[in-house]
């Protein structure tokens, strides 16, 4: 039982490595189009990426479109998930269900929903509304983040801190956030990667000026497979290896630093 495991932990090692091995060579490529193996090994498409504002434009829209939809995502996840948590009231059922929504209706349908609605509302193609229809897109997963969090919290610590005299808005402050944080850094971190991510929805409502990353990929792919895109799936990839690995080893220094004290 115990070499099945392996052998089918090696597979799935293999089956989500293998892609990575194709597309970082193909970065650095000389050929004009993707193609594998290389025909010659170049660094002039990661050149070109940051010298060009095609490419480096939907990067700088995606980040901050991203940025933006974290922010408002756990502005608006987080007195929901205090209500549905922690209080009773008639449609308590309901408005779970709603907040769920964007889970089960397919992107394709949602994106079109967006598009009319934007259009009336004027917000076709433009930055408020991308991040109004990304935030609704990722509000389901910081939901369920951020009420795994709250279900585990003491509360005797609040009342605590009330019995003690503290307002409301100084408990969550100084008692509830600092435990809390760490769940609403990782509903921010989900809904960051939802709207960074999201290519359906931004094929309906950006435009040239609101071009997001996953829009561009797309079209170059479709266009003229363009070996930039190579680049920066490296680069996306580098970028998470980062955030998966650097706390890791920040905690083996912190504790290697705790140890050496006397």
């Amino acid at each position: 039982m115990r070499l099945f495991l392996i052998l089918l932990g090696a597979v799935v090692l293999a089956f989500v490595a293998t892609p990575l091995l194709i597309v970082v060579p193909m970065s650095f490529s000389t050929a004009v189009s993707l193609e594998f193996p290389p025909p010659g090994w170049w660094t002039g498409y990661y050149t070109a990426y940051f010298s060009d504002t095609r490419w480096t434009r939907p990067t700088l829209n995606s980040l901050g479109i991203a940025a933006a939809v974290a922010v408002l995502t756990v502005v608006l996840v987080t007195p929901a998930a205090f209500a549905l948590v922690r209080h009773r009231f008639a449609g308590k059922s309901l408005v779970n269900l709603l907040l769920m929504l964007p889970l089960a209706v397919p992107h394709i349908v949602m994106a079109i929903g967006y598009y009319a609605f934007l259009a009336d509302m004027r917000l076709l193609q433009t930055f408020p509304g991308i991040i109004l229809a990304h935030t609704a897109l990722s509000v389901p997963m910081a939901f369920l983040v951020l009420s795994a969090n709250l279900k585990g919290f003491d509360r005797s610590l609040e009342r605590a801190a009330m019995s003690l005299g503290a307002s409301p808005a100084a408990t969550f402050r100084h008692v509830t956030l600092p435990v809390l944080w760490p769940g609403f850094a990782a509903a921010a971190l989900f809904a960051f990667v939802q709207s960074f991510d999201e290519t359906v929805v931004a094929l309906f409502i950006s435009g040239r000026d609101t071009e997001t990353l996953p829009r561009r990929m797309f079209d170059s792919i479709r266009t003229t497979a363009d070996p930039v895109i190579a680049v920066v799936s490296t680069l996306l990839f580098l970028a998470v290896a980062a955030l998966v690995i650097l706390p890791v080893l920040w905690r083996a220094l912190a504790r290697r630093r705790s140890e050496a004290r006397p």
